[in-house]
């Protein structure tokens, strides 16, 4: 199984893991914009990774 990680750089945290199946980068944007507007706001660096 292909799994892709939403990861906040500033804050160290793992934000969410995705199935590539199921979840395309188009899809993970949204999901990053609409879930985690608070780190964004704040400046951080929200970054999708295939670990």
């Amino acid at each position: 199984m292909e799994i892709k990680e939403i990861y906040c750089s500033n804050c160290k945290k793992k934000l969410g893991t995705y199935n590539e199946k199921y979840f395309s980068d188009a899809r993970l944007n949204e999901i990053i914009v609409h879930n985690h507007a608070k780190c964004i706001r704040e400046g951080h660096d929200v970054i999708i990774l295939r670990p």
